[in-house]
């Protein structure tokens, strides 16, 4: 403690040395900077307050049918380039601050301070935006403000010519797919004719069609050898002659015929009745097996007629009605075997080309089709666009309400006299201070027999105390009573300022 005391006592008296230099150069700097001060120019805030509306009722109810603009993405666009270069021009030609440059570079320069000059805040939760800018003149900066107003507002509205853009584009891309469409059909067209043999069917390639091909000519082939067995088998039958495997034809007689009948019948009702170990019922079976047995006898000892009218019996016209229908069906079934071998050799003869027949016809298909999509759906989107269009042109979609307008300010804003004064004030008498201080440094003494001997590394044996005459102590309090006149005389004079900006309407 002793030694930080022994520091500031010594700090005290090597400025206490130069203590004129340091109450000089702090009234020449609080002189100078309470000058400035004063002098600097009124500036004046203009604000202005917006909400953005962004709830619409035709939102909820066209989802789906119309691409609807993300309204809070456009305000927070439209807010973050709000002060943009070509906004901030635009500005300054609504306001003739343009006119005002004689060159680019100045221009340029009341661009950028125009910029700096220029704040927006708000949030996108309350959707509720201020404007401000900051103008030496009440009224400049209420028409900056209203131009940025105007602007910010104008912003919304350009989504009707987005949207006709929009659309004017998608028409054109139709007229072209459509000129891609009919430029596909006739090609498709041209190729189907010029290879109308060739083509699949629909759903079959060439592979499949030989193997139905192949497999509708062997069943052919089957059904005709078994139509040619048929007529052969009815043949025999007329000539008399039998091949083993064939049945001899039953000829029936009529009495026989009634008593199997009969004994039929009987056995259907006794086995309704009784079983089949019944003596009726198997009385009945012995019956009807012998009856069965003597018809068969009757058939193998049947004599051919004499009688040439014997051959015209019912039976034999039966069986040549029979051949010719055999002969007939025989006929057809060679005729589409002979087809079915046609079209097999047909379609041998063009393996080698039908699969580049079909992978050209494949090839223009998938081209079409990409078109024909592509199309329709430009189609939709159009309709959407236009739909887009009239809802923004018909319907807010995003509105826009001044909550506070511009207006021009009757006080100014700034700058802050009373923070600068003060500010001033203690700058000049840090700048007196560091000064006196740094003479004492440039210029330096001791100031204690303690600080000689700890720079001299020397013994001391002693000091002389210095002895004021009367007239050096009269003198002495004079210069002190100075020194305390021109502090007082710099404090009464900070707060006289002080008081004076507090008076004036300075608008702090």
């Amino acid at each position: 403690m002793a030694e930080i005391t022994a520091v500031i006592l010594t700090f005290l008296k090597a400025i206490g040395k130069y203590r004129w230099h340091a109450v000089f150069i702090t009234w020449v700097v609080a002189i100078v900077g309470w000058a400035v001060v004063l002098k600097l120019p009124n500036q004046y805030e203009t604000s202005a307050r917006v909400y953005v509306d962004t709830q619409s009722i035709l939102k909820p109810l066209l989802s789906g049918m119309t691409t609807l603009p993300n309204i809070e993405q456009q305000v927070l666009f439209m807010r973050s380039t709000l002060i943009s270069r070509p906004n901030v021009e635009r500005v300054m030609r609504m306001v003739d601050l343009d006119v005002k440059a004689s060159n680019s570079k100045e221009h340029d320069e009341m661009v950028d301070e125009l910029m700096s000059q220029i704040r927006i805040a708000g949030t996108e939760r309350d959707d509720i935006y201020t404007i401000s800018y900051t103008a030496p003149n009440p009224k400049l900066g209420k028409d900056v403000v209203q131009s940025l107003l105007t602007i910010f507002v104008e912003g919304g509205a350009g989504k009707k010519q987005d949207s006709d853009k929009a659309v004017q584009f998608i028409d054109d891309q139709i007229r072209n797919y459509e000129e891609k469409l009919a430029a596909a059909e006739n090609r498709l067209k041209e190729f189907k004719i010029s290879n109308v043999g060739m083509l699949p069917a629909e759903g079959a390639d060439f592979g499949s069609r030989m193997l139905a091909t192949s497999e509708a000519l062997s069943s052919a082939r089957l059904e005709l050898a078994e139509a040619e067995q048929a007529r052969n088998a009815i043949k025999r039958q007329i000539s008399g002659k039998s091949q083993p495997g064939d049945v001899a034809p039953v000829i029936s007689n009529p009495e026989v015929d009634e008593r199997i009948a009969a004994v039929n019948k009987t056995l259907d009702t006794l086995r309704t009745q009784y079983t089949e170990a019944h003596p009726d019922i198997v009385a009945n079976t012995r019956l009807l097996q012998q009856l069965l047995a003597r018809k068969q006898d009757e058939a193998k000892n049947r004599k051919r007629s004499a009688d040439p009218g014997a051959g015209y019996s019912p039976m034999f016209q039966q069986l040549n009605v029979a051949l010719s229908e055999a002969e007939a069906r025989v006929a057809s079934l060679q005729a589409r075997v002979s087809e079915y071998n046609t079209r097999v050799a047909r379609l041998r003869t063009q393996s080698a080309v039908a699969p580049e027949v079909e992978a050209q016809l494949a090839q223009l298909n998938r081209d079409y089709e990409v078109n024909r999509d592509n199309y329709q759906k430009l189609v939709e989107r159009r309709e959407s666009a236009k739909l887009s269009g009239d809802l923004s042109s018909a319907t807010d979609m995003l509105t826009f309400r001044v909550i506070d307008p511009p207006t021009a300010p009757l006080l100014p804003s700034g700058p802050n006299r009373l923070r600068l004064f003060s500010a001033v004030f203690i700058a000049a008498l840090g700048a007196g201070l560091a000064a006196a201080f740094l003479m004492s440094q440039l210029r330096p003494t001791f100031l204690s027999q303690a600080s000689l001997r700890e720079t001299t590394g020397l013994p001391i044996l002693g000091s002389i105390s210095m002895n004021w005459t009367g007239e050096q102590t009269v003198l002495r309090k004079r210069r002190l009573y100075a020194l305390g006149a021109a502090i007082l005389l710099l404090l009464v004079l900070y707060g006289a300022g002080v008081t004076a900006i507090m008076v004036r309407p300075a608008g702090l």
